[in-house]
């Protein structure tokens, strides 16, 4: 495999990208070219949402091709266009070769959510300190325990006696339905409205011995001890009425995937409901609670 490695402004990513797939590229990836450095500028966005930029200033693009007469070629055919004015050829190189799952098998590591309370992917050993765990692997669905709005979520899940029903709304791989399920609660409903999402929930619970129920959203009737909703801040606001009508008297309501700065307009969506509080911060990412 080789790699042709390119150096391009903000305004030509999208379109070097597009071309470089055009020529057969196996992938694509994109940089910045700064990081580590004091020029180098975050960009934050929402889980499951699309960058809210093509690129950085200075990018880095690398992409791979199948051999080395192809990612020559497709240099020599960018630079001819118009569209790459501005752009650099870094150059091209082997890329060795290695064991790819033992290689990204190895990006995933133990996270501790509390010191007690782990989430292991399925090739590591249990760490010594793990007393109670959830074995789950990478997939589809969002959510391995790596995500600060996962961590929170999982943190308070653990602080908290669980009621008997707990609604997992937006379940994506089922991780709070089973951290529920572990930590006391009977009965455990995570729905979703991706079908792939519902199947890798009904999948990781059952590796992970736990009874978990798991349906599309129209599946979650009744109230509930304890009502989680990690999406978005934009659905979260719509679904205002409809969570909050989930929620038993003397029940919580628990949303993540807000955003410091959301904090206010998610008060206000729910202020006709319940009043929420920040509960949890984690890299510019909160945690939101009530009690109904």
């Amino acid at each position: 495999m080789f790699e042709l490695r390119l150096m391009c402004p903000e305004m030509r990513v999208e379109a070097v990208s597009e071309a470089l797939e055009a020529l057969d590229a196996l992938s694509v990836s994109v940089e910045d070219a700064d990081a580590q450095t004091d020029a180098e500028v975050a960009l934050f966005g929402e889980p499951g949402m699309p960058a809210p930029k093509d690129g950085w200033q200075r990018s880095r693009l690398t992409a791979l091709f199948a051999e080395h007469g192809a990612a020559t070629e497709a240099g020599e055919l960018l630079q001819a266009q118009d569209f790459f004015e501005g752009c650099q050829i870094l150059g091209t190189s082997v890329v060795p070769d290695q064991d790819w799952v033992r290689l990204t098998q190895s990006q995933f590591a133990p996270v501790d959510i509390t010191p007690t309370f782990w989430i292991v992917p399925t090739w590591h050993a249990l760490p010594a300190a793990a007393r109670e765990v959830i074995r789950l692997d990478p997939g589809l669905a969002f959510g391995t325990g790596t995500h600060p709005t996962t961590r929170m979520c999982l943190r308070w899940i653990a602080g908290n006696r669980m009621p008997e029903r707990v609604l997992d709304y937006g379940c994506g791989s089922g991780i709070l339905a089973i951290a529920a399920s572990k930590f006391g609660a009977s009965h455990v409903l995570a729905v979703d409205i991706d079908p792939a999402a519902v199947e890798s929930t009904v999948i990781n619970a059952s590796a992970n011995a736990t009874v978990v129920t798991a349906g599309l959203p129209e599946q979650a009737q009744g109230h509930f001890g304890l009502v989680l909703a990690n999406i978005l801040a934009s659905p979260l606001k719509v679904l205002a009425p409809l969570l909050c009508g989930h929620v038993a008297p003397g029940g919580h309501l628990v949303l993540a995937g807000i955003l410091e700065r959301q904090a206010q307009e998610l008060k206000q969506a729910y202020a006709p409901y319940c009043q929420l509080e920040v509960s949890d911060t984690q890299e510019g990412w909160i945690l939101m609670t009530a009690t109904l």
